[in-house]
């Protein structure tokens, strides 16, 4: 139950992440426009590839190492310090060098360039991985719902025209700077005082510096495909692929959410030689995840063509498209997600994880240029797929020897069924009728019924699972 209830904790924390720039989309969309709205995306994708340098592997890794130590207070508060004294002097490496590349390089943009900068000092002091490590996932929600809800007010009341899209990158920077200064009283009585010289911050560099490829490699794919369409295609072009991709990472954020609980929970069992423990929950996660992104996968592609330029703007026509053929990465990261962050990662098999983002980062290149410039936002929605599937492929291999597939695999031929029926059931309404508020809402109960009963006419063993916790509570 503990799980499950962090699950749904950093779920809430995760959706909360995606939903105030969800909400704010079709007002922003409208006020700003696609071109700067690309603005925006061009510039933000710079900044976050140094912010990534800054955080290095960090996050991963001060999160396996706080559960490794979970129990022992003096290991873990000197963990805490060592690695936050590391997170800070890169973070400051990584701003220094920002600023120098805005200043010497940059022609175009310079004052959203350096709004943006406020991302990096954000992360400096951001130390969710530390409760994440403890798997106190309630203290990051609580917290950070009522920064984001300050920021979603100031947006509505401080962006009014086309002008204020400095405002916006502010409001957006600062609030992610804000959240994070927020979880530092809760420490008290959380850790205790060590040691400057008990710190020892260098001895986490090499350990972090081997997650640094799989984290940096991971955003490619967010990343990459908006320089590359900022460089190949038009600023409208990459405003409908940032916008559509963001309702895709919506939807993905919910299941995506077991992988931050699953990690320090599977590093933990993995720590106290639990191996048996380790594989069982890694089933039942790989379970769970199928048995909600293929019916989300499947309910956005039913709805994409007419929700994106209802939802976004008529200028925004491209972006259902692009969610459409962008939806499946809902189910290929799922996936990866599980035999990637809540497997290879604790158990420590970092070469295996940083082999298989490696080779997704390396084909998005190729794919991209392959496919931006014949089909644009759509070639990079391509480009994306593939990258997810080869990365999903690659791991599913590399744990044949100690994972079984056919296990793993059991029950997905009933979610793909009672997905695809759904699809069809739900896209032959959303055709005929209207998007409106109360049509959208009428899809999606639909398509919620239609699945749960395809679930329950396969019997589906996650359906039992369901029961039992219920009946338990």
């Amino acid at each position: 139950m503990k799980v499950i209830k962090n699950y749904l904790y950093n779920a809430g924390y995760q959706i909360l992440n995606m939903i105030i720039p969800l909400i704010t989309v079709p007002y922003i969309s409208r006020v700003l426009g696609a071109h700067d709205v690309g603005i925006n995306e061009y510039t933000n994708s710079w900044v976050t590839f140094f912010f990534l340098m800054g955080q290095m592997g960090i996050t991963l890794y001060g999160n396996r190492e706080v559960a490794y130590h979970r129990d022992n207070l003096y290991k873990r508060s000197q963990t805490f310090w060592g690695v936050e004294a590391l997170q800070l002097l890169t973070v400051s490496t990584a701003f220094i060098l920002y600023l120098a590349a805005v200043f010497l390089f940059s022609t175009t943009f310079k004052e959203f360039f350096l709004l943006q900068a406020i991302w990096i000092i954000a992360t400096g002091v951001d130390i969710s991985w530390y409760f994440m490590g403890l798997e106190e996932f309630r203290i990051t929600v609580v917290r950070n719902t009522l920064v984001k809800i300050a920021s979603l007010i100031l947006i509505f009341t401080v962006v009014k025209t086309s002008n204020d899209l400095g405002k916006y990158i502010l409001i957006l920077g600062a609030s992610q700077l804000v959240g994070n200064l927020t979880l530092w009283p809760y420490l008290r009585g959380n850790i205790i005082w060590v040691s400057v010289k008990k710190w020892h911050p260098f001895k986490h560099f090499y350990p972090s510096l081997l997650l640094f490829i799989p984290t940096i490699t991971t955003q490619v794919y967010l990343v990459l495909n908006r320089l590359m369409l900022g460089r190949m295609s038009t600023q409208a072009d990459l405003g409908n692929f940032g916008q559509a991709d963001k309702i895709v990472k919506f939807v993905l954020a919910v299941v995506t959410a077991t992988g931050t609980v699953m990690l320090p929970h599977v590093a933990n069992k993995f720590a106290k030689g639990d191996i048996k423990g380790v594989r069982n929950s890694l089933y039942s996660s790989f379970d769970f995840v199928s048995a909600i992104s293929i019916p989300m996968m499947f309910g956005l592609m039913a709805i994409a063509k007419k929700f994106g330029p209802w939802f976004l703007g008529n200028g925004f026509v491209l972006s259902g498209s692009v969610m459409f053929i962008e939806a499946p990465i809902i189910v290929f990261i799922a996936w990866s997600n599980v035999t990637g962050t809540q497997y290879l990662m604790p158990i420590n098999r970092v070469r295996d994880y940083t082999t298989s983002v490696t080779i997704g980062a390396v084909c998005n290149v190729v794919f991209n240029f392959l496919l931006i410039g014949k089909w644009g936002a759509n070639g990079a929605a391509l480009a994306t797929v593939g990258s997810e599937l080869l990365v999903t492929a690659t791991q599913l291999v590399m744990i044949r020897k100690t994972i079984s597939r056919r296990k793993i695999f059991k029950e997905q031929w009933k979610y793909i069924i009672s997905g695809i029926a759904m699809f069809i059931i739900v896209n032959r309404i959303c055709q005929s009728i209207n998007m409106t508020i109360s049509n959208l809402v009428l899809e999606i109960f639909v398509g919620v019924f239609i699945y749960i009963i395809g679930l329950i006419l396969t019997k589906a063993s996650i359906v039992q699972e369901g029961l039992k916790i219920i009946r338990k509570n």
